[in-house]
């Protein structure tokens, strides 16, 4: 179905690999939109309860494909028609998404790193906001993500300065969720990303719903929607399996419904 990346959805967790490994996974239009329809895909499909993104080869994403920029384009309208179709797919995803960091992340490819629930991070992974080393702004929801992570004064310092953060550093700085030993990469990914299969899904996406809105609404309209998810959460069968097993002193099974 895909030409550059790959999809697969194995025991609930769907997988999106970009693949361009020559390229280190650069974005360009194809994938854009291949990535695009493929979070659609998974956002329908009752199937998927946690949404992985991983790289091919040794790199995760190193951000546009600069072979694939014409030097007359607007790049705002780039955005706008490409890159943020993407990324709202992502951002609205009521399921679970992890960023599975293989390799180096850069420019639009720490983005898409940031936009995720979680980042696993190789050991041999690193960050760069690149774009000021083409003279251009961080874009694709960067600098909302980043800020939010980081606070004003580290963000600044990331895209300014533009310089490489190592893995262990992007775990210092709050970047990444874990930093994985090479040998133990599959393993470790698996694993999370099994239990994230397994949890509430309903729950998650209503949890990923509230902190959105925790930014935006005072805290009395915040209050009201907190109380209009939870009723949601209460009416699912998770809920009541929960509850059931609780009583019954069992591990619970939840279906994401």
């Amino acid at each position: 179905m895909y030409e550059n990346i790959q999809y697969t959805l194995i025991d609930g967790v769907a997988t999106i690999k970009l693949a361009r490994p020559d390229k280190l996974n650069a974005f360009n239009r194809t994938m854009i939109r291949e990535i695009t329809a493929a979070v659609k895909e998974a956002a329908r499909d009752e199937k998927v309860r946690c949404l992985v993104f991983t790289g091919e080869g040794r790199g995760f994403c190193s951000g546009q494909d600069l072979a694939d920029v014409d030097k007359k384009m607007d790049h705002g309208e780039v955005l706008r028609e490409q890159y943020r179709p993407m990324m709202k797919q992502i951002m609205n995803l009521e399921k679970p998404v992890v960023a599975a960091v293989n390799g180096v992340a850069a420019g639009a490819g720490f983005s898409l790193a940031l936009a995720c629930d979680f980042r696993l991070a190789s050991e041999k992974s690193s960050y760069v906001n690149a774009f000021i080393h083409i003279g251009l702004i961080p874009d694709s929801g960067n600098l909302y993500f980043l800020q939010n992570l980081v606070g004003y004064s580290k963000a600044a310092e990331i895209s300014i300065l533009g310089e490489k953060i190592s893995a262990d550093r992007a775990l210092q700085l709050g970047l990444v969720t874990k930093v994985i030993q090479s040998e133990l990469w599959d393993k470790e990914v698996g694993e999370f990303t099994e239990y994230l299969a397994k949890i509430p899904t309903k729950a998650v996406g209503l949890i990923k719903r509230n902190l959105k809105q925790a930014n935006s609404l005072s805290f009395e309209k915040y209050l009201e929607a907190e109380a209009q998810g939870q009723r949601i959460a209460g009416l699912t069968k998770d809920h009541q399996e929960g509850v059931q097993a609780f009583i019954e002193k069992r591990k619970p099974v939840f279906i994401g419904s």
